[in-house]
């Protein structure tokens, strides 16, 4: 019998995706099977640790958080290829005072991007998703040795907002190693930077901005866009906050699908050979799981190599019918063996092992 390939992402709030496979992978083990735990991630939080339980070695660095309060996190690294997860450094976990979609920088995510290339990568991948800024990736750029100067040629402060006062852009001074460095841009959002779907009035609400602050957002993001000089109708230019926008008309980046990227990085097609099932899942699977999450990417890969899958969930927003035609097929909750939901969110390993035992047997 074949091995059996436990691929989740992660139960937001509830588990990790390392914690989860490692739950399910033991489920699978109760029921005499082999299991091959691979956590994945679709970009955006938890791609970092996604790379370090598939054997990239994690490279310590502090930098400026959202509203720039250090921030401990790092980068991973393989082969000259680093995995630079936005979220770990200007995500909105670390608003820990609240809100602050006027002035909230990607300044640290930048300074990963700096951590990366002295580890030696040639190769960054930059996965966004969760950020807590709208500034168009200026303060990214900054940390990466752009000057972003008012009329009076003074330096601009980091934010979103401050942009509205733009009067020069000035890339000279740009880390020179950039050049010599690919960027792929790991995202499912493919937004341009400005308008009724850009970077401010899609997501500014999500990040704490009313109507009054996409609108000065806005703003500031068209005056940034033109003193740079690049297309902001790119697709995927508003990921992030804009930072897709800066890492494609800045840093060269190739945008592609977070997971694809994810999938790769994580050797998953290798791991499907001889592989009889695969399990994958995340906390919610809802309409956005089908808009290319972690499991539909993770569902597509398998089927390609001809192997089964199933889902374990938190809760479903979807039919059983509406799964199986996204490719998912059988839809597990842990609900099935733990009715009590304020159980199952404090203490997810027993279900999740309890369904893991239960698709293993099946």
């Amino acid at each position: 019998m074949g091995h059996i390939l436990v691929a989740p992402d992660k139960f937001k709030g509830s588990a990790t995706a390392a914690e989860a496979a490692r739950h399910l992978a033991a489920g699978v083990r109760d029921a005499g099977r082999h299991a091959v735990e691979l956590p994945v991630a679709d970009g955006g939080e938890g791609t970092l640790d996604a790379a370090v339980a598939a054997g990239f070695r994690p490279v310590p660095a502090t930098v400026s958080g959202p509203t720039g309060a250090p921030v401990r996190t790092g980068v991973a690294i393989r082969h000259g290829t680093a995995v630079v997860e936005l979220a770990a450094a200007s995500g909105l976990a670390h608003l820990t005072d609240g809100p602050a979609p006027l002035r909230a920088t990607s300044r640290g995510t930048g300074e990963l991007v700096a951590a990366a290339l002295d580890a030696g990568a040639t190769t960054v991948v930059l996965g966004v998703g969760g950020s807590a800024c709208t500034d168009g990736g200026a303060g990214m750029l900054s940390a990466l040795g752009a000057r972003l100067l008012d009329a009076d040629g003074a330096a601009l402060p980091d934010g979103g907002a401050a942009l509205a006062h733009l009067h020069r852009v000035d890339l000279s001074g740009l880390d020179r190693r950039l050049a010599a460095t690919r960027f792929v841009l790991a995202s499912d959002v493919d937004n341009p930077l400005l308008g009724p779907t850009g970077a401010a009035a899609v997501y500014g609400p999500q990040k704490g901005a009313d109507a009054g602050a996409v609108a000065v957002l806005e703003a500031a993001l068209a005056r940034w866009a033109a003193l740079l000089g690049a297309d902001a109708a790119a697709p995927g230019a508003g990921a992030a906050g804009g930072v897709g926008f800066a890492a494609l008309a800045v840093l060269g980046a190739r945008p592609r699908p977070g997971i694809d990227v994810v999938l790769d990085l994580v050797g998953f097609r290798e791991q499907l050979t001889g592989a009889e099932l695969v399990i994958t899942g995340e906390g919610a699977l809802d309409e956005q799981t089908l808009r290319g999450k972690a499991p539909v990417g993770v569902a597509a890969a398998a089927r390609s190599a001809g192997v089964a899958v199933a889902v374990v969930c938190g809760r479903s927003a979807i039919t059983p019918g509406r799964a199986a035609a996204a490719g998912l097929g059988p839809v597990h909750v842990l609900g099935d063996v733990e009715p009590d939901l304020a159980r199952c969110l404090a203490d997810p390993g027993p279900p999740l092992r309890a369904l893991g035992r239960r698709i293993a047997a099946a």
